[in-house]
């Protein structure tokens, strides 16, 4: 049971306070360490690129030792990433194995969804759709590009949906905030001016997952197991403390435990590109690149989560009820 009520309210009215500091890339909750001992005692976990001492530290960039009462605690991830060895082809392919848009290097395929009764392959939107770069229709490639897939040979699946990633300082959705600049354009048309307004957030609206759906070629080009681990039996929900498993393309079978829920993080896309997702899990050094997309299983083989990027450190995941409710599919 998760009882990390009092903590999340504290946490979501020091968040963006917390991530105004200097260095700190991931807010959470989690068990606090003393002496390199985890202890009993919950906290607010600041995730930082480095440690440093006060000493090097503006006052405005120090992390408090107490927030609304709760104590925190600072955890050195080093900077996170969205992660790119299960690389040769196979057919019919499992979960875990590499797979990737035409476009883009390789990642993970998670594992096989339904929507409506059709089979789909659910993995990361950097995975299947080149980080929003993409069209309905697009090749999907297992194994993917770096790994030797080709268009001729390799071509498992189409792009079906993506749930688009808002990076910071994007052009606006806001339809109000379009709307209005779109007529003081016109106004400056008519004045003979050049000048043009554009929408753009201030700071984007917070993620909540990296996903997308394919749709295979044929059926039989899948499988619904993953590899190394078995079979999915269900759903359910990430709670701190629980041990959890994945298949990945880079790393294979690997176990780990959640150690942060409630994580807000600035996740790097490459090009100084960074979005920021909110109502995350965070789990330790299970990953690496290549691993995106792969499928977060509990030790019942539920999955909880789709593991979308990490450090050396820590590994970042969607809740799956997001990404299953945002792409309207379940196992």
């Amino acid at each position: 049971m998760d009882t990390t009520g009092g903590l999340a309210v504290a946490l979501s009215r020091a968040r963006e306070s917390l991530h105004d500091r200097g260095n700190v890339v991931a807010t959470g909750i989690g068990y606090k360490v003393t002496g390199g001992v985890r202890t009993a005692d919950l906290a607010i976990i600041c995730s930082v690129t480095e440690k440093q001492p006060l000493t090097a530290l503006s006052a405005d960039d120090v992390i408090p030792p107490d927030v609304d009462g709760f104590p925190t605690d600072v955890v050195a991830t080093g900077p996170i990433t969205a992660l790119a060895v299960h690389v040769d082809r196979m057919r019919p392919a499992p979960g875990g194995v590499s797979i990737g848009h035409h476009r883009i290097t390789a990642g993970t395929l998670g594992c096989v969804v339904h929507r409506s009764g059709e089979p789909l392959i659910l993995s990361n939107n950097h995975v299947l759709a080149n980080s929003n770069d993409a069209l309905p229709g697009d090749a999907i490639l297992q194994p993917g590009p770096i790994d030797g897939g080709t268009m001729e040979t390799d071509l498992i699946a189409t792009l079906d949906r993506f749930i688009p990633i808002v990076m910071a300082g994007e052009s606006s959705t806001c339809a109000f905030a379009n709307g209005v600049a779109a007529v003081a354009n016109w106004f400056a048309r008519l004045g003979g001016s050049n000048a043009r307004l554009l929408a753009v957030t201030e700071r984007a609206a917070d993620n909540l997952v990296d996903a997308a759906t394919a749709v295979p070629l044929s059926p039989d080009l899948v499988s619904a197991t993953v590899y190394g681990v078995g079979d999915i039996a269900g759903q359910a929900r990430a709670e701190l403390g629980m041990p959890v498993v994945k298949s990945g393309r880079t790393t294979g079978v690997t176990v780990g435990e959640i150690l942060q829920v409630d994580v807000t993080v600035d996740v790097g896309y490459g090009a100084g590109q960074v979005a920021r997702f909110s109502d995350q899990v965070m789990a330790g050094a299970m990953s690496q690149g290549g691993d995106s997309g792969s499928a977060i299983l509990d030790a019942e083989h539920r999955i909880v989560g789709l593991l979308f990027a990490g450090s050396e450190r820590t590994t970042v995941i969607n809740r799956i009820e997001h990404a299953f409710g945002a792409l309207e599919i379940g196992v």
